[in-house]
């Protein structure tokens, strides 16, 4: 496959890093109303060419993006509760009860409140008879994903909302399951209608975006959760027991920032059946994503190379083992299926050999990390260090530091090194100077988190600490951001960094 595949369909561009759930709302998230349109706007003035998002599955214990009871499926906190009000099935007193004044998301109080209004928008929607064509076009479209998950999420309701591995016997095995579907068939249809909502929403969104010259970035995990549609209606594709427990789980292993490494939990892939299906799950995977998205970043990809595997019930990660993937036979097969799958490669972690061959087999551009390239003179994420334009450059990340706390705790050689390759023009704060600094390279795409273009403080806009499972992903951006003063800001750096898209 090599390098050749160099670029997105455009060079030397850049984008903004910026969460659905982070923007301005007055329901408690950020969701595709407004906020969202007012965003692509925002992107459009500022001259930027991508949005980057987090993963748009459906959230669960934890609240984090990267443990999805539905791989495949949307979130329904991102469903506009006002487009449904514009539909006619919302009334002004139901949409004032979905408002909340908090400056942070409250999973909770989502939790305990917007199921209930969705089953009322839905409940008008079927007694007023609303888009039946457009819904049964969904669903038959769809079906081979939606019918299995809109049943796990009516037995997740039936059974208390506990992990599925519990339930009983003929809700646990699938096959069985699907034969109970009719006694379920009105909450079934409710869960692949809050589907049909969420796409035809953020379809809308994407058309606007593509109309004002912006790409989407997604963003789709290696792992997928226990506790998920996709474990419950394929449990041979992954490593499980007779009970349908996991006989080992993902992590990191032991570094210096983490004495233990990192129980992520997450089933491990039956690697030798999905090859003898010639990786039939994962094209099918990887072509639902590529119906919600134009470019896809694929997360912890050295773990298609070589994975880390702890045994199931260990209470940190330090028994783990290295094991080998067949990453390079799955992304061949994937380019065969897909072969303009725009697909940015998270090549982040211990790399060793196998991952730098996977990535140069592939193509994939990899990703080039600011916070990481201050520690040795001659870091492969310096700037000047990088071979080609095939990577996409970053000052931090989700899972980092603002860059502004990470410039405050830096000190000894690494802060003399950081004011020597990222010198301050007059006036420009540290944090600009590392966006200069990204935007300069020569990567082909250079993101910014929306939060390093802020200014903002971990305190301030720290969206998730890794091993800390309380606490994150709830960071919103104030429905005040979008002054002159940082759209010049950005716009001067972005067309001063010859990055900037055509008016």
């Amino acid at each position: 496959m090599g390098n050749s595949r160099d670029n997105f369909g455009f060079k030397h561009k850049s984008g903004i890093l910026m969460p659905i759930s982070s923007l301005p709302s007055p329901y408690g998230i950020g969701n595709f109303g407004k906020g969202a349109y007012d965003f692509v706007d925002f992107l459009k003035e500022t001259r930027q060419k991508c949005w980057q998002v987090l993963p748009l599955n459906p959230t669960s214990y934890g609240d984090s993006p990267y443990q999805s009871p539905a791989s495949v499926a949307g979130n329904p906190y991102f469903i506009d509760p006002e487009i449904l009000a514009q539909d006619g099935l919302l009334s002004k007193a139901e949409l004032d009860s979905a408002r909340y004044s908090g400056d942070r998301v409250d999973y909770g109080w989502l939790f305990f409140t917007r199921f209930d209004l969705l089953r009322k928008a839905y409940q008008r929607f079927v007694e007023e008879k609303r888009c039946r064509r457009a819904f049964a076009s969904f669903v038959s479209r769809n079906k081979q994903w939606l019918l299995d998950y809109a049943l796990f999420m009516a037995l997740k309701v039936n059974n208390g909302y506990r992990a599925w591995d519990t339930w009983p016997e003929e809700h646990r095995d699938c096959t069985q399951a699907r034969l109970l579907a009719d006694q379920y068939r009105d909450e079934c249809d409710f869960w692949m209608w809050i589907q049909f909502q969420f796409f035809k929403q953020w379809r809308a969104l994407m058309d606007y975006a593509h109309s004002n010259g912006i790409y989407i970035v997604g963003d789709m995990p290696i792992y997928v959760a226990h506790d998920s549609m996709d474990v419950w209606r394929a449990p041979e594709q992954f490593l499980l027991d007779e009970n349908f427990k996991p006989t080992c789980v993902a992590g990191v292993p032991p570094d210096g920032f983490s004495p233990d490494g990192q129980l992520w939990g997450n089933p491990i892939y039956n690697w030798e059946l999905m090859e003898r299906e010639n990786f039939a799950w994962w094209c099918d995977r990887v072509g639902y994503a590529f119906r919600m998205y134009d470019i896809l970043r694929i997360d912890h990809f050295r773990g298609f190379a070589g994975y880390y595997h702890v045994p199931y019930g260990d209470e940190n990660a330090r028994r783990g083992q290295w094991a080998s993937a067949p990453g390079i036979q799955l992304f061949r097969t994937i380019r065969q299926q897909y072969p303009n799958a725009k697909i940015i490669a998270e090549d982040l972690g211990f790399i060793t050999d196998d991952v730098r061959a996977l990535l140069e087999d592939t193509g994939f551009p990899g990703m080039k990390i600011l916070q990481f390239a201050f520690f040795d003179e001659n870091s492969e994420y310096l700037p000047r260090t990088y071979a080609h334009s095939n990577s996409v450059v970053y000052t931090g990340s989700h899972d980092a530091d603002c860059t502004a706390s990470w410039v405050r705790e830096i000190g000894g050689s690494t802060l003399e090194r950081f004011k020597r390759e990222c010198p301050r023009r007059k006036g420009q704060t540290a944090t600009y100077a590392m966006i200069e600094l990204a935007l300069s390279s020569r990567s082909n795409l250079a993101v910014i988190p929306m939060q390093d273009y802020l200014q903002l403080t971990n305190e301030q806009g720290r969206m998730n600490v890794p091993s800390v499972p309380q606490g994150n992903w709830t960071w919103r951006v104030s429905n005040r951001y979008r002054t002159q003063a940082l759209k010049d800001k950005i716009l001067d750096v972005t067309l001063r960094t010859k990055r900037g898209t055509a008016k």
